[in-house]
């Protein structure tokens, strides 16, 4: 599943919780349910059925896959719209293409990160590289959908583009977790990403029967995803699997255990840890569109309308449908 991998022995270790740290409780656990997306690529709905009030600063997140395609089975997305928020596209297995209409794009793969800034306005495509569809294979990602407060929901439209050896390593106090930091800070280092509502994404490998204990920004919120495997959240070991999503209270910890035994694909227990900034501003969505009233929704509908979200450059990419 990962695509970076590194020695722990020879990286930067956290620190456990140790006298007067509070770890974070468990609050609740929910199952992610399947859809489809786009043209019709298999998602989990990582936050289905939690309050956004917990969620804040983030919208939503995708669980991409993971698949195994046959030959001709990959499919993207068509191009289409986006106001008043971020989008990261991690990709740990296969590749995805992107293009948007303020000159953004490239090849997301091999544990890259693709992080893109809507703003004001932006139209934007995912698809397959045409390899992936003509000869099949895995693919595997996940995109999480980052909210803008009010003051920056117009902001110029950007994008960053963050290969899998930009992300910052580091380890668990005994060498049995692997923590690629894409964004904010982990004890005092930093991951690549660019952030603009302040955030922390990590993707943590926990072998068996080890436990990451880990420092966590006590005015963030706190998520734990299990994109594969089992194991334990907080320091009651309440259950968790592949597909469910932890909500965890106050404190400036979290822990995390892998139990001994995982089965399925993966040899280690595999968890997205995110969290960030509470923006606690009213939240307005109409599909790709997150404002902060139902006016500036209508706005945005008729900005996208009258093509005030640029162009479709000639010879774009193209959706895979056949």
């Amino acid at each position: 599943m990962p695509a970076v991998h590194a020695n722990t022995l020879t990286l930067p270790r956290v620190p456990r919780a140790g006298l007067g740290d509070v770890d974070r409780p468990v609050l609740s656990v929910t199952t992610a349910p399947t859809g489809f997306e786009g043209e019709g690529f298999p998602v989990r709905r990582a936050f289905a059925g939690i309050a956004p009030r917990v969620l804040d600063p983030f919208i939503m997140m995708d669980q991409m896959g993971e698949v195994e395609y046959a030959p001709g089975e990959p499919k993207g997305t068509s191009w289409h719209p986006h106001r008043g928020f971020e989008t990261v596209t991690y990709i740990m297995d296969g590749a995805f293409q992107h293009q948007d209409s303020h000159g953004g794009g490239g090849l997301i793969a091999d544990g890259a990160t693709q992080w893109m800034t809507a703003g004001g306005g932006i139209l934007h495509i995912e698809t397959p590289p045409v390899e992936l569809v003509r000869s099949g294979g895995t693919f595997h990602g996940v995109q999480l959908w980052v909210n803008l407060p009010g003051r920056l929901k117009m902001t110029d439209p950007a994008y960053q583009n963050l290969e899998g050896s930009d992300v910052t390593l580091l380890s668990s106090d005994d060498g049995g977790a692997l923590l690629r930091v894409i964004a904010g800070d982990v004890a005092g280092h930093r991951g690549p990403g660019s952030t603009r509502t302040p955030i922390a994404f990590v993707h943590a490998s926990i072998t068996p029967g080890a436990q990451l204990s880990m420092p966590w920004q006590p005015s963030y919120n706190s998520l734990v995803y299990v994109l594969s495997g089992s194991g334990r959240v907080g320091v009651d070991g309440h259950p968790v699997g592949t597909g469910q999503t932890a909500v965890l209270g106050a404190g400036d910890h979290l822990t995390v255990s892998a139990d001994e035994v995982q089965e399925g694909r993966h040899a280690a227990l595999e968890v997205l840890l995110l969290g960030g900034e509470p923006i606690r501003e009213p939240v307005a969505q109409y599909g790709p569109f997150v404002m902060n009233s139902r006016r500036q929704l209508q706005q945005a509908v008729e900005d996208f309308q009258a093509g005030r979200f640029g162009q479709i450059p000639a010879g774009a990419l193209m959706p895979h449908t056949g």
